[in-house]
C-alpha cells in the first residue's frame, strides 16, 4: 500500500527535524552558534483527474480535480544568522561582533576560514589566536612588554607599552560579508568556509559600510531559542507518532483486506 510509503516519508523527515533540534540544544552555550532550521517540501503529485477536465457526462469543467501526494522530503536545512547575545566576560582578546560579518580565521593550511567567535587568546609569541591556535587574519602580535591592550569598536587595536607615553598601534582587525551567508559549510570547531553557495567575501572595517561593530570583552551567544527548540520537538515527536499511527492503520487494513 502506498499509504505505508508516505506515512514512512513522513516519518524520515520528522526523525531528521529531531535531528536538527536535538544539534540546536546541545548547542545552546556554544560561543557565536547560529541556530538551524529544517525545510521541506512535498513530493510529485499523481493526478488522478486534472482540475478543468471536461467529463464526458455532464460536459462541465471540473474545478479541483484529484490529485494523491507520495509524501514530503527534506529540502535544505538552514543556518538561522539572527544576532545572539552579547555576554560580558571582561576577557581583554575576548571579542563579540554586533551587526553583520565574521571574523577571519587561517587555517595550518593557509586557507582562509570564517567565525563568530571571538573568544581569542595570544600565543607564545604574542600573535591573537584562536582556542585552537588559529591566528586572527590580518595577523596581529602583542609585544611582551605591552600592559594594556584596547580594541575599538571599528577594529582599531591598541596597546600601552612601558617606557611609552603614546598608545603603539598594533594593526587592524578586519570582517568579511557574504551575499548569502546561510551558503558557508560548516568545518566544525565554530570554523565556516566559502563555498560556491555563499558566494566571495567582501572585506571591510567593522562600524563602517554595513559591517558590525566589535565589542571588547564580551562574547555572542548562540542564538538558540530553548523554549521554542522544545515547542518545536514536541511538534516534531507528535508527527513522527502521527506517521507511525497510520503505518499502523494501513496495516491493519491490509491484514482484514487479507482475512477477507
Amino acid at each position: 500500500m502506498e499509504t505505508i510509503e508516505i506515512a514512512a516519508t513522513g516519518m524520515f523527515a520528522q526523525q531528521v527535524a529531531v535531528e536538527v533540534i536535538a544539534n540546536n540544544l546541545a548547542n545552546l552555550n556554544t560561543t557565536g552558534f547560529k541556530r538551524r532550521d529544517t525545510e521541506f517540501s512535498n513530493l510529485l503529485v499523481e493526478d488522478l483527474e486534472r482540475g478543468g477536465f471536461t467529463t464526458p457526462t455532464t460536459d462541465g469543467a471540473v474545478p479541483a480535480g484529484v490529485e494523491s501526494g507520495y509524501g514530503v522530503e527534506l529540502a535544505g536545512i538552514s543556518r538561522i544568522h539572527e544576532q545572539g547575545n552579547l555576554k560580558a566576560t571582561g576577557n581583554t582578546f575576548d571579542l563579540a561582533i554586533q551587526g553583520q560579518g565574521f571574523f577571519q580565521i587561517t587555517l595550518p593550511t593557509g586557507d582562509t576560514a570564517y567565525s563568530r567567535d571571538g573568544t581569542f587568546q595570544i600565543n607564545g609569541d604574542g600573535e591573537i589566536v584562536t582556542h585552537l591556535g588559529y591566528t586572527l587574519a590580518p595577523g596581529i602580535t602583542v609585544p611582551s612588554n605591552a600592559t594594556d591592550v584596547t580594541i575599538n569598536a571599528s577594529g582599531g587595536v591598541m596597546a600601552k607599552v612601558e617606557g611609552q607615553v603614546n598608545l603603539v598601534n598594533l594593526g587592524q582587525i578586519q570582517l568579511v560579508i557574504f551575499p548569502n551567508a546561510a551558503g558557508l559549510e560548516n568545518t566544525g570547531g565554530n570554523l565556516l568556509v566559502e563555498t560556491a553557495a555563499s558566494g566571495a567575501p567582501t572585506v571591510g572595517t567593522p562600524a563602517a559600510g554595513g559591517f558590525g561593530s566589535l565589542r571588547q570583552g564580551f562574547l555572542e551567544t548562540s542564538n538558540v531559542n530553548p523554549i521554542q527548540e522544545i515547542a518545536n520537538l514536541i511538534k516534531a515527536q507528535r508527527a513522527y507518532e502521527l506517521n507511525a499511527k497510520v503505518i499502523e492503520t494501513a496495516e491493519k487494513m491490509a491484514s482484514t483486506t487479507t482475512t477477507a
